[in-house]
């Protein structure tokens, strides 16, 4: 595997200059994985596909989902890749290189975790930001016009915004200098999770369920009182705690629900900067409420 990585790396080098595997390959690469990531999700809204795992019940007409997808071309093509060019010798002082040989797995994948760490650090605080009372009148709420989010949803921003919160995904490259082929990774795995964050979706399949500390793998505790329940494997006449796992989609959908400056649940990648800053309250009252519901429901059918 490693050999024929490196043999395509090799033809790359060969046939592309730096500049052009650094600015136009990168831009390539993003449009590929957003748009091929992306537009399923919004084929399943539009056929009804999946149904039983969509978020909101809730369906965004072919007007809304056209208009999402063209103004997203016109801020790519007129916004990202214009900054893209312009920012190459920025990547070049950064020390980002092209040539062999490759970095390890390790050296990767440690870059990466890292990057998702601190991206998520900056990007709870920018986004906090944004919901200050002006600029989410003035600039964030471009993003929040979409209600019921779907994967492309996910970069449908204002232009300042996109520079504004651009810095969290560049500035983990930016202190380690890395090789071009984990920039190109690391864009690629940070596409991926905003995309699935905005998918409006939550399958049994879905990263949150099986990634440690990612979103939907942090539990949170909600009470019951004098509710006598039976569960499939085991029978107990009380129960004072019971922890419930979180959706990454639903975590964010939440925020999306909701229309005003101070909706919570900020964080991009993780979910412990809401839950350690208490910006994630409304949703777990809401998910404390719904589940008591629910248990309430199937004691009263035992």
């Amino acid at each position: 595997m490693a050999s024929i990585i490196e043999s395509a790396w090799t033809y790359l080098i060969t046939n592309f200059s730096d500049f052009q595997l650094t600015c136009l390959g990168g831009f390539v690469l993003h449009e590929s994985v957003f748009f091929l990531s992306g537009l399923p999700f919004l084929l399943f809204e539009r056929a009804g596909w999946f149904g039983k795992y969509k978020i909101q019940k809730k369906n965004n007409s072919p007007a809304a989902q056209e208009k999402c997808i063209t103004r997203l071309l016109l801020y790519h093509f007129c916004v990202n890749l214009p900054i893209l060019i312009g920012s190459y010798p920025v990547f070049k002082f950064m020390g980002t290189r092209s040539s062999l040989p490759l970095p390890s797995w390790k050296v990767i994948s440690t870059q990466i975790i890292f990057y998702f760490i601190l991206e998520d650090f900056a990007f709870y605080w920018g986004h906090r930001i944004l919901h200050t009372k002006w600029l989410y009148k003035h600039v964030h709420s471009v993003h929040h016009e979409y209600a019921t989010p779907f994967g492309l949803t996910s970069e449908y921003a204002h232009p300042a915004e996109i520079l504004f919160l651009g810095f969290a995904t560049i500035i983990g490259p930016a202190i380690t200098g890395p090789h071009l082929i984990t920039i190109y990774l690391w864009v690629s795995l940070r596409v991926l999770e905003t995309v699935e964050a905005h998918s409006g979706y939550h399958f049994p399949w879905s990263p949150s369920n099986f990634l440690p500390l990612y979103g939907g793998s942090v539990r949170y505790l909600i009470t019951f009182r004098n509710h006598p329940f039976v569960f499939i494997c085991f029978q107990v006449n009380y129960i004072s705690e019971i922890a419930i796992i979180v959706p990454r989609a639903d975590f964010h959908d939440y925020h999306h629900r909701l229309l005003y400056t101070k909706s919570g649940n900020y964080s991009s990648t993780f979910v412990y900067m809401d839950w350690i800053f208490g910006t994630d309250k409304g949703y777990r009252k809401l998910k404390s409420l719904k589940e008591n519901e629910r248990f309430e429901a199937v004691g009263k059918e035992m």
